[in-house]
């Protein structure tokens, strides 16, 4: 370090930290009469400096529920310390009114207990049937916790809208309004089905071949709505051990009651909703055990609330005519195949982010794709710019699309499950 503003008597510095020319003067000249204050000072510099961060909170590990300057870490510390772990209790029964109720406490693997509520706990929070933290000591109350949802049926749920809207569906104008009928209209307009005395439907089956817009629909739905929207391939409800498919299932219903409105779609419930036989496998009686637990959230003894169900398949002969009656679901749109309009208005959508010729004709392609579905409509369009890309032109034409006509639909024909499935529906 370089000394500046020298007195007869001591150095006085303007600058404390070492950088690396500095070091080497040291080094080069030795340690002078000062070097062992330099280094004092520099030490309780550092000091202080973690005394500040430890007062202030390193912004790194900044969590966002408080601002760091008021942050306690060493009382947070001591009070650690000092309280003691809860146990996890279920509330069976509630003995009297306010503060001098008892509270019937069952702990897993231990025993029942009759106990009271601590100073922090009021009574107007405490539920028969809720889960509850009690000490190890007297067994308190000391604090009601929310039901326990399994983190698999959490993660159902679907966080972030999807980017696809009714103007990107093509070919299903009318069953896009009889899906805004019964999940809209009763979110927007309750009080018309309130003067008119009936209750609005409350579950939807959407059946017909594969590739015919039925997820795309849904997805509309949820981009649409601002209720909840929750998600569920029927074979993650297909689980190994006896009755997990059935908790998961009642768990999730509990997650859809605590939201104010609520819009689950089961995709592909075939696999859980098949009919009941009686052969006797333990596997498929696990299975029946899991769509009668579906049965009874949706029209049992409990009311479902203000909770909308919407279910695909494309296999309606297969499913359990107790799931299909009505006050479970209500409503059933089939999504048949595209007629001419339909597939041009597809075709058109696919095209939109494309870049294309602008003299294409629609018509004459939708007329060359007949019994098709939209998935192999999409699949024409994607052909088309994969011949574009292969001349080397930036632009696709109606020949590419012509191309990938003749490649798609008249080559891939053998390949088609449309013909089977339309014999199912």
């Amino acid at each position: 370090m370089r000394p500046t503003n020298i007195n007869r008597k001591q150095f006085t510095f303007k600058t404390i930290a070492l950088d690396e020319g500095d070091i080497q003067l040291l080094k080069t000249y030795g340690e002078g009469p000062y070097f062992k204050q330099i280094k004092e000072v520099e030490k309780s510099i550092k000091d202080l400096q973690e005394k500040i961060n430890k007062k202030v909170g390193v912004k790194e590990l900044s969590t966002g529920l408080a601002p760091p300057n008021s942050w306690d870490l060493a009382a947070d510390e001591q009070k650690q310390s000092e309280e003691q772990a809860l146990q996890v209790a279920r509330c069976t029964k509630i003995y009297g009114e306010g503060d001098d109720a008892k509270y019937v406490i069952n702990i897993r693997q231990m025993a029942k207990f009759v106990v009271g509520l601590a100073q922090r706990v009021s009574p107007t929070d405490i539920e028969e049937g809720m889960r509850v933290g009690v000490d190890r000591t007297k067994y308190q109350i000391q604090i009601p916790l929310p039901p326990k949802i399994d983190p698999s049926v959490s993660m159902m749920q679907v966080e972030e809208k999807p980017d696809v809207t009714y103007q990107d569906v093509g070919g299903c104008k009318e069953q896009i309004e009889k899906l805004r009928e019964v999940v809209e209209l009763p979110l927007l307009e309750p009080e018309r089905f309130v003067n008119l005395g009936i209750d609005p439907p409350k579950g939807v089956l959407m059946y017909g071949p594969p590739g015919t817009g039925k997820t795309l629909c849904a997805r509309a739905v949820a981009n649409r709505t601002d209720a909840t929207f929750i998600r569920v391939i029927g074979s993650e409800l297909v689980q190994k051990y006896v009755g997990e498919g059935a908790r998961m299932v009642r768990e999730l219903f509990e997650m859809a009651r605590t939201k104010k409105a609520c819009i689950i779609f089961f995709d592909e419930v075939d696999a859980i909703g098949g009919a009941r036989l009686s052969d006797g496998v333990g596997d498929s009686n696990e299975v029946q055990r899991t769509m009668l637990e579906l049965i009874n959230q949706l029209d049992g003894f409990d009311p479902r609330g203000n909770i909308k169900v919407l279910m695909a398949t494309n296999r309606p002969d297969t499913l359990d005519p107790a799931l299909l009656r009505p006050g479970r679901l209500d409503r059933r749109v089939e999504f048949s195949l595209p007629d001419l309009e339909g597939r041009a208005h597809i075709l058109k959508i696919h095209a939109k982010s494309m870049s294309v010729d602008r003299s294409i004709r629609y018509d004459l392609i939708a007329r060359l794709c007949p019994n098709s579905t939209g998935a192999e409509l999409r699949s024409v369009c994607t052909e088309a710019g994969m011949f574009a890309i292969r001349a080397r032109r930036k632009v696709a034409t109606e020949k590419d699309f012509l191309d990938a006509v003749t490649k798609v639909i008249k080559s891939y024909a053998k390949f088609s499950s449309t013909p089977k499935y339309m014999s199912y529906n």
